[in-house]
């Protein structure tokens, strides 16, 4: 282990007051703590020594030398050495990502199967579930650009509105990468932080080459935005080369393993880490708890049989060996030593949702955790005890699982009164009115039909009776089914209207 002393510091060098501390208790024993000391007033040195009798023994280390060792080394272990720099992982999972996926008919080509976009949809959707808490924002593309989702923490709701892409969604035929590049890099200003845009498409619209590349460089921070092009079809356009070239884009292509996982996650948190405001953030790496080790030795050795500290030392051993750095499970040893929510939160990290809902007594991680559990109605519950706009806005998500779209209207529009900015709140507040009014539009269209209503075959008395069912009574399923193509019908709507606004602001312009 190298040691950089051009880097080395203490993170909290105040314990080193101990140190003295230690010195002046180790001189107070030998001039004041044994029997020279105390006659060192009254008889003259050169005749001390003589009537003084030490006892003679092989040992020569006492007890208080082992008490100034362990307050030494437990200063300098408390004080933090470090010479080091270490970069959190909360850091690194902080990267946003923008997803841009093309939607021209060029991508329902088969030359990947099952066609180019169910295989780069197969393949984000891979990369939603392995970024889990990253927020990761939502772009569709063809002639047109236009933002599906800002960037979201939601990996159930990225991944319903991501699945339900689809060509036929645009209507105006092209590439359009300068208004993708235009979203993104409003969506990364409401982030502010830098950001990496993935570019999913097969192919590249060469006449806005010169204008991509003048946009990318007038970006308020030409390093902010970083474009990553990642190739869906066969074999390498030349297009998509040629883009590459002119923005000084990294490209990719789409494989069969994890390899392009790895590769867009390598740039998104190398860029990352290279421009991000957060650098000053970094932490040292505290190697006090090496120290540890020669503490505990001590401590050993502090119990030799008639040693007045020797308790003091059975104190420390044992509190070191019972006092666990991470628990392994709850138990009743982690009840002595750990609070109910400080459990949960173990049990949450390591994915025990079942465990940290039954720990935690904070009602927002309480949520949390019956949330991803799928128990929606605890977690509904839970949030009802948070008045911030987090908790309204898992509120407003628990309560459309219910299928309560009243409610979650509600907490949303609660959630953007206590955070106007509250982007995922705006986009959830969209998508469950238009979940509201399909629920509403598919019990109008049910036939009126009561239930259990018995029908003849020819004349009454006459042929066999069956009973119909009321279509208005169609089982959970399917009710999911109708709203899995929800967002389609969603997106499609504000993909047109989109469109037709910038058709007619162009007609107004001179």
């Amino acid at each position: 282990m190298e040691i950089d002393l051009n880097a080395f510091h203490f993170l909290r060098p105040w314990w080193l007051l101990l140190i003295p501390l230690a010195l002046l208790l180790a001189w107070a024993w030998r001039h004041l703590g044994n029997e020279r000391g105390r006659f060192r007033g009254t008889i003259v040195a050169h005749l001390l020594r003589h009537l003084i009798v030490m006892p003679k023994g092989n040992a020569r280390v006492q007890p208080i030398h082992l008490l100034v060792a362990s307050l030494i080394l437990g200063s300098i272990a408390v004080a933090g050495p470090s010479w080091e720099q270490d970069r959190p992982p909360f850091l690194d999972n902080r990267a946003p990502l923008i997803l841009a996926v093309d939607l021209s008919p060029s991508m329902n080509s088969s030359d990947i199967a099952p066609t180019r976009l169910q295989a780069a949809q197969h393949k984000l959707h891979d990369l939603v579930n392995r970024r889990h808490g990253t927020r990761i924002g939502l772009i569709a593309y063809a002639g047109s650009a236009h933002s599906v989702l800002p960037p979201t923490d939601d990996p159930d709701l990225l991944d319903g509105f991501l699945q339900a892409l689809a060509s036929q969604l645009i209507s105006v035929q092209g590439k359009d990468l300068l208004g993708v590049i235009g979203i993104a890099a409003n969506l990364l200003d409401g982030e502010h932080s830098p950001g990496t845009l993935v570019l999913v498409t097969d192919g590249a619209d060469l006449s806005q080459l010169k204008e991509v590349s003048a946009e990318l460089a007038q970006q308020p921070d030409a390093r902010s935005l970083q474009l990553l092009i990642l190739a869906v079809n066969s074999q390498a356009d030349a297009s998509l080369k040629q883009l590459a070239d002119a923005t000084d884009a990294p490209l990719g292509s789409l494989t069969a393993n994890d390899d392009d996982l790895d590769w867009i996650e390598l740039h998104a948190q190398t860029h990352f880490q290279a421009v991000s405001p957060d650098q000053q953030q970094l932490h040292w790496k505290d190697a006090g708890y090496w120290l540890i080790y020669p503490l505990l030795v001590l401590a050993w050795f502090s119990l030799r049989r008639g040693w007045s500290l020797g308790w003091n030392a059975l104190a420390l051993l044992t509190l070191g060996c019972t006092l666990p750095v991470q628990p392994a499970q709850a138990s009743g040893l982690s009840d002595g030593f750990f609070t109910a929510d400080q459990q949960g939160r173990w049990a949450y990290e390591h994915q025990h949702f079942q465990q940290a809902a039954e720990h935690f007594q904070d009602p927002y991680w309480k949520g949390l955790a019956a949330y991803a559990l799928g128990d929606y109605a605890v977690a509904q519950t839970a949030f009802a005890r948070v008045s911030s706009a987090a908790g309204y806005f898992y509120q407003g998500n628990s309560y459309v699982h219910l299928f309560k779209f009243d409610e979650a209207i509600a907490a949303y529009q609660q959630a953007l009164v206590l955070q106007p900015d509250f982007a995922p709140a705006i986009a959830n507040l969209a998508l469950s009115k238009a979940l509201q009014k399909d629920y509403q539009d598919a019990q109008n269209e049910a036939p009126q039909v009561k239930p259990d209503q018995v029908k003849y075959e020819g004349k009454p008395g006459q042929g066999k009776s069956h009973t119909v069912q009321n279509a208005a009574a169609s089982s959970d399923e399917q009710w999911l089914n109708n709203l899995n193509t929800s967002p389609a019908r969603f997106l499609q709507q504000k993909f047109s209207l989109e469109d037709t606004q910038r058709a007619d602001a162009k007609q107004v312009q001179p």
